[in-house]
């Protein structure tokens, strides 16, 4: 998919030129405008049994799928305080901290127009009161735009990140990557 502008936001003239779908440049009045990654963050918790808690999308892109919570990191804002912020945002759960799992580029598509993020993921505790993703799920209130509703799926294989029907290949990603992690952990 190429974004495309017909003409320069800033004298309409319609010379503006697309280069490598990141750069646009008018001709006429010397206007660029780069599409830089976009930074997001997503937040695996999960427990001892291995459940991770999901997000059922309630918008496009993807609705319906499934997603870990997160989203896109605010200006002046640190990766580990966008995942609290978002955390609260969409699922109601209050946490204050969040440890560092991976990143991996991702491909966002939002009104026909193609963002290219890199996605910071993270993991964080259940917060002390639940021993179970499941328990956890009851406490949570979800941002009706954002998410319809929450699933723990078991995840204990990479046939069974395989089986999900998740929104995005970056989650995918990373949940082959925490699984690895996990599995070195216990060994």
């Amino acid at each position: 998919m190429k974004n495309n502008f017909n003409m320069c936001p800033m004298c309409g003239s319609k010379k503006i030129e697309c280069r490598e779908n990141r750069k646009w440049i008018c001709p006429d009045c010397g206007f660029d405008l780069y599409c830089n990654v976009a930074a997001a963050v997503g937040v695996i918790f999960s427990d001892n049994q291995n459940y991770i808690l999901f997000e059922i999308r309630a918008k496009e892109p993807r609705k319906g799928f499934l997603a870990l919570p997160g989203g896109f990191v605010d200006f002046d804002e640190s990766a580990e305080n966008a995942a609290i912020r978002e955390c609260k945002e969409e699922i109601g759960a209050e946490i204050s901290s969040v440890d560092f799992v991976c990143t991996y580029p991702n491909t966002y598509v939002y009104k026909n127009i193609e963002y290219k993020t890199c996605d910071m993921f993270f993991s964080a505790m259940l917060p002390e009161a639940f021993d179970s993703v499941d328990a956890f799920i009851g406490s949570l209130s979800a941002q009706k735009s954002e998410v319809s509703g929450f699933v723990a799926k078991r995840i204990e294989t990479e046939e069974d990140i395989e089986n999900l029907p998740l929104a995005f290949e970056s989650a995918k990603k990373t949940l082959k990557t925490w699984l690895l992690k996990n599995q070195l952990g216990k060994k």
